[in-house]
């Protein structure tokens, strides 16, 4: 088993400067060489507390906050404008950084793209879902309304 400190979120692991314990090829194949992790040093104590307080930062300021912010979002439909093809098919496809501007371009609030799970590849125009993670237990799922450009 090796012990990490996450320094992103890892579905199912933790968030960003939790010290978690896995087995040593999902640490040496998975997790480190995708940056989601560190390998954990006595002197990784300061990387940790580095790491919560950028997470803080993040994070919006009170439950009350998240939790309103949250309901907006739930309420609101937000529209994404791309580039497609004939079929409805996208160039390329939907980034967690598109729907933090469409958020913001809606006049919603303001998100961190790294707050943004996408349920899925968002590769067609049509309704979407993606899951915004505000707030430790606040989680926010909206709906996304793909369309073309014209």
């Amino acid at each position: 088993m090796s012990k990490l400190i996450l320094t992103q979120d890892v579905t199912g692991l933790g968030a960003p400067g939790d010290v978690v314990e896995v087995k040593n090829g999902y640490a040496r194949n998975y997790l480190i060489p995708q940056g989601y992790a560190v390998a954990w040093t006595r002197g990784g104590e300061k990387q940790v507390e580095s790491i919560k307080a950028g997470r803080a930062a993040r994070e919006h300021a009170t439950i009350e906050e998240a939790q309103d912010l949250k309901a907006r979002l739930e309420a609101n439909p937000v529209k994404l404008v791309v580039k497609a093809g004939a079929e409805g098919r996208l160039f390329g496809s939907v980034k967690t950084g598109d729907v933090a501007d469409a958020v913001a371009a809606a006049g919603i609030g303001s998100i961190d793209k790294r707050l943004v799970e996408l349920v899925a590849p968002i590769k067609s125009v049509g309704t979407h879902e993606a899951i915004l993670k505000l707030r430790d237990g606040i989680v926010a799922t909206i709906t996304l309304q793909v369309v073309a450009a014209k």
